[in-house]
């Protein structure tokens, strides 16, 4: 059975268990996180979907932290499909990583083989690829976080995202809603928005996405990122993670927390944007 080990421990996070889960709490805690650790949730699920940035934790973690408080108050899903760009370039175009473990300093992370091989079947596009999977941190970044909340009770299926185009983005997103309608599942939708820019043409354009975002519309989402070249890195996941929440009944997107690394360097000549947010249904 395959294991992936840490890429990015010691530089996106702590290598240190330790010291990982002090830096999760500050997170939560922080200025700009939610201000408090999460507990135990009992609330019925509606969460379908969140929108969690993946830079290092000093910079985009407290946003992160908003996304993650918010599931944590629901009752725990089963499974985490999570998705992500492809900043390295290997493997195919959307790549699956359909069994064995993921790991972190805080233990592994099973992946859900039957979920998995159930989106495979039900997609098309997408193929068994662990390659792309090797130097990415965009989902690893995501996983302590869930650790911290779950333990190893959450299992999850890792999907890279190579072409992010919108028939692209609605097939996996298909794909995911058909595989997970009888399961109790969430989508994590890994990005971070935009790019090295001015800190108020980064707040301007993010909020074009954003605005996208909350109209529940991945058409929008990829139409506002072209015609104004937004530099964000995972508009394919939010598209995808749209198109699989509607199609399980949610009608409701909230932007949770927005905030760019100059918010936490001071620096806002040239700053990365970070968004949390979650995508929701009606409890019957």
């Amino acid at each position: 059975m395959s294991v992936r080990r840490p890429y990015v421990a010691g530089s996106f996070y702590p290598r240190d268990p330790k010291r990982l889960r002090s830096d999760i709490e500050s997170c939560f805690k922080h200025a700009l996180g939610p201000g408090r650790l999460p507990a135990e949730g009992q609330k019925p699920r509606t969460i379908t979907a969140l929108i969690c940035p993946h830079a290092g934790y000093m910079y985009s973690g407290p946003v992160a932290a908003h996304s993650y408080l918010a599931l944590s108050e629901e009752k725990a899903p089963e499974t985490a499909v999570i998705l992500c760009p492809n900043h390295t370039g290997l493997g195919s175009a959307v790549s699956l990583m359909g069994e064995g473990y993921w790991e972190t300093p805080l233990g592994r992370v099973k992946i859900d083989e039957d979920l998995s091989k159930a989106i495979f079947k039900a997609s098309g596009m997408i193929d068994m690829d662990e390659s792309a999977h090797q130097y990415e941190h965009s989902i690893e970044v995501q996983l302590p976080f869930l650790q911290y909340i779950y333990g190893s009770s959450v299992n999850i299926v890792p999907t890279c995202m190579g072409f992010q185009d919108l028939e692209t983005s609605r097939n996996v997103g298909e794909a995911i809603a058909e595989a997970s309608k009888s399961r109790s599942v969430v989508v994590i939708a890994s990005t971070d928005m935009t790019h090295q820019e001015p800190q108020q043409s980064a707040e301007r354009k993010d909020r074009l996405v954003l605005d996208a975002v909350e109209a529940m519309n991945e058409e929008l989402v990829q139409e506002v990122v072209s015609k104004n070249r937004i530099t964000m890195c995972g508009y394919g996941p939010v598209s995808a993670a749209l198109v699989a929440s509607k199609r399980l009944g949610a009608d409701r997107a909230e932007i949770l927390s927005y905030h760019t690394s100059g918010d936490i360097t001071g620096d806002r000549g040239a700053v990365v944007g970070y968004a949390s947010a979650k995508i929701t249904r009606a409890v019957h």
